[in-house]
């Protein structure tokens, strides 16, 4: 925690009436709102949120994907659009405006169905490696969608990820970096679903709702997200380059760049690589505001 308060400020909460979303938020000035991944938490943006701090306030939410210590009240949506709405609501309670939003593995999911049902509070979007159209889940974790569904087969998931040669396998972590994740990262990651029943059950719940219809849906509406769009997106088959290429073939007002030796967490992999792309696309647009 001590790595995560230097690197991503401190620890704040907000009510919804999902339940509380701790956040963390550091910096000063227009908002960038970061959305990670299943099984994973704001820890993904320890490597980019001290490149931003300076200029930008950088708000980094423990989303309930798995890998948060806040468990949801009984009833909460975790639809791809149920999930948008807590984004949506999460940045009304804070009252943002004018959001840079980036999203990384599901979470940029969630952002394309933000950018297809609540685009008012967006001023920009970037989506790294992702899930999109089809692609939701990626094949080799689609057996998350069967252990991910009751207990006993989630409370041994969880006990499972305790294990380094278990998290590098391809039906676990392995596929979505090139180098591993340090162990006390990892340990973030995977800690809650072991240790609190309600987080299983919130997990439980999400993989239940996971469904293509509404990846294929949101894919459709980003016809009308005419905001610029950063595609950063890495040479890789969990999320295929040629899902990037459909996305920006979708956007009005898209770039998409690749970043070559990365697996799909390029905030992992290729931090710097990411940093320098969001920094010239961040200054660009914002140019183009101003003018």
């Amino acid at each position: 925690m001590a790595t995560s308060l230097q690197e991503l400020g401190p620890v704040h909460e907000v009510d919804l009436p999902e339940g509380r979303i701790r956040y963390h938020s550091r910096g000063e000035g227009p908002p960038i709102v970061f959305v990670h991944g299943i099984i994973a938490n704001a820890d993904v943006w320890r490597h980019i949120v001290p490149a931003f701090a300076d200029r930008y306030r950088c708000i980094t939410p423990d989303w309930p994907l798995g890998g948060h210590r806040a468990p949801m009240r009984e009833g909460t949506d975790f639809s791809l659009y149920g999930l948008a709405d807590l984004v949506n609501r999460t940045m009304a309670a804070l009252d943002l405006d004018e959001v840079t939003l980036v999203g990384n593995d599901t979470g940029g999911a969630v952002c394309q169905a933000v950018a297809a049902r609540h685009s008012e509070r967006l001023a920009r979007l970037v989506l790294t490696p992702c899930d999109a159209f089809n692609n939701f889940l990626p094949l080799p974790i689609k057996h998350l969608q069967l252990t991910g569904r009751t207990s006993a087969g989630l409370k041994l998931l969880a006990e499972t990820l305790r294990f380094r040669l278990i998290q590098r396998m391809p039906i676990s972590f392995g596929l979505l970096t090139r180098r591993p994740i340090p162990a006390d990262i990892m340990a973030s990651y995977t800690a809650p679903l072991r240790e609190d029943p309600l987080v299983r059950r919130d997990f439980a719940q999400l993989v239940r709702a996971i469904s293509t219809r509404y990846t294929l849906d949101a894919a459709e509406a980003l016809s009308r997200f005419d905001r610029p769009v950063l595609l950063p997106w890495a040479r890789q088959n969990f999320f295929p380059v040629a899902h990037g290429e459909r996305l920006a073939g979708k956007l009005p007002n898209a770039t998409l760049r690749i970043i070559e030796d990365s697996g799909p967490f390029v905030t992992e992999d290729q931090p710097r690589q990411l940093v320098s792309l969001m920094e010239e696309f961040l200054a660009a647009t914002e140019r183009r505001e101003v003018l």
